[in-house]
């Protein structure tokens, strides 16, 4: 098969190593890729993820037999619809199944209309509106949340009132998220241990992946901004089988069904953003694909060939398909550039240590003309590694995150830590 993954993180390159190893793949591209990539893969830097009527036409000039849109800009611009009418069968959701994910508005309305547990909310597409909310509100933290897609950091926890006003002059008025802030929604704030949580889904079938713990913020105890996430770990302690058994009857299951109801059936993996608080699980989110950096820990505990799970899932055949795990515990770390996930800069050459047992997934790597590594975006690099337990993988990534160099680099040292304290 000639298979072709489109986008350019480290999501993407756990996925393209993942696919890489079954027997059948005779090629596999990858639009625009990355420096690491490369290495695996025949990468097309000149079209971008979001250049969809081109990705179709190199789909169709270089046979490209399945295609994985991985990333959210294409998957919520209709690239799954684009490329399937054009006769090439993809992994992952239409566009008005990926709007669980492209539109807070929409998903909200969804979970409130068919009782999926979530935060109590109030949405505004007039900033007037918005404002006057935030003037009446007694009760804070609030949580300001653009409605389109901003690259993970269109969420604004406001402490106060002063704080949830200018966030939302921020994205209304000054449109600091451009047209993703023309609506927003506004919510109650909850408490409890984060979680992730892939699935597989063909629109009948959910197959719940490994759970996983992001780590958000930019700085070591939570601190700074909010970022595409600085680090994970699986499976997350957090997530108890108690705990997973009332999400698949209250949320995962409702989910799929409110979505057929809808008639915008989701296929490809579908992504549960979750609170464990005291009153029960909820969802603080959904994304239409796997997370990022999530993927690059869940994927390599997967003990089945990927590229089968998602022809099956293509197919609506996921309840034949069998999904095995590996025991053990993965952990990701990752190198930013200084001064994200604002300002930062690029083209630093970087240098790679011992490794040892870790493996490095490239986010923001491109290829020098000498074929070097280099820096070419906020979040650098992933360094992962696996164990027989957290403690183990953690270890492993950190030793090899320790001996990797460019200017700027710099990374959390608390990754796991909050999950170790709670599994002991």
């Amino acid at each position: 098969m000639i298979l072709l993954v489109i986008g350019s993180g480290g999501r993407e390159h756990a996925i393209a190593a993942a696919l890489v190893k079954h027997p059948a793949v005779a090629k596999l591209y990858a639009i625009p890729g990355n420096g690491g990539i490369a290495e695996i893969a025949e990468c097309v830097p000149d079209i971008k993820a979001t250049e969809l009527v081109k990705i179709r036409e190199f789909a169709l000039a270089h046979g490209v037999n399945f295609a994985i849109p991985a990333a959210d800009d294409p998957l919520v611009a209709g690239a799954v619809d684009l490329l399937e009418n054009a006769g090439i069968p993809c992994f992952g959701p239409g566009k008005a199944a990926a709007a669980i994910e492209g539109s807070k508005v929409f998903s909200k309305a969804l979970m409130q209309k068919y009782n999926i547990p979530t935060a109590a909310f109030a949405d505004f597409s007039e900033p007037n509106a918005a404002l006057a909310y935030v003037e009446q509100a007694s009760t804070f933290p609030l949580v300001i949340k653009a409605d389109g897609l901003a690259l993970g950091k269109g969420v604004i926890i406001a402490p106060d009132k002063p704080a949830a006003l200018a966030a939302v002059r921020d994205m209304m008025e000054t449109k600091k998220f451009g047209a993703s802030g023309n609506s927003i929604v506004i919510e109650e704030f909850l408490t409890g241990p984060e979680v992730s949580v892939l699935s597989f889904t063909d629109g009948k079938t959910i197959v719940p992946m490994v759970a996983s713990t992001d780590h958000k913020r930019a700085k070591d105890g939570d601190g700074g901004l909010n970022t595409g996430g600085m680090g994970t770990i699986a499976p997350s302690p957090y997530y108890t089988r108690e705990i997973a058994a009332r999400c698949m009857e209250e949320i995962f299951l409702p989910t799929i069904r409110a979505m057929q109801a809808e008639g915008c059936p989701f296929k490809g993996c579908l992504y549960f953003g979750l609170m464990l608080t005291a009153q029960g699980p909820k969802v603080i989110e959904y994304n239409c694909r796997f997370g990022d950096p999530e993927a690059q820990v869940v994927l390599p505990l997967l003990d089945s060939e990927l590229l089968d799970i998602f022809l099956a899932v293509q197919a609506g055949t996921l309840d034949r398909c069998p999904v095995r795990w590996k025991p053990g515990a993965a952990a990701c770390v990752v190198i930013a550039s200084g001064g994200y996930p604002e300002k930062y800069q690029t083209g630093f050459p970087i240098t790679f240590g011992a490794l040892g047992e870790a493996f490095i997934y490239h986010a923001g790597t491109k290829r020098a003309a000498d074929g070097t590594a280099v820096t070419a975006g906020g979040r650098v690099l992933n360094v992962c590694a696996m164990g027989a337990d957290l403690p183990q993988a953690l270890q492993k990534a950190y030793a090899a995150a320790a001996d990797i160099c460019f200017e700027g680099a710099f990374y959390r040292k608390d990754i796991g830590k909050k999950a170790l304290e709670a599994a002991r």
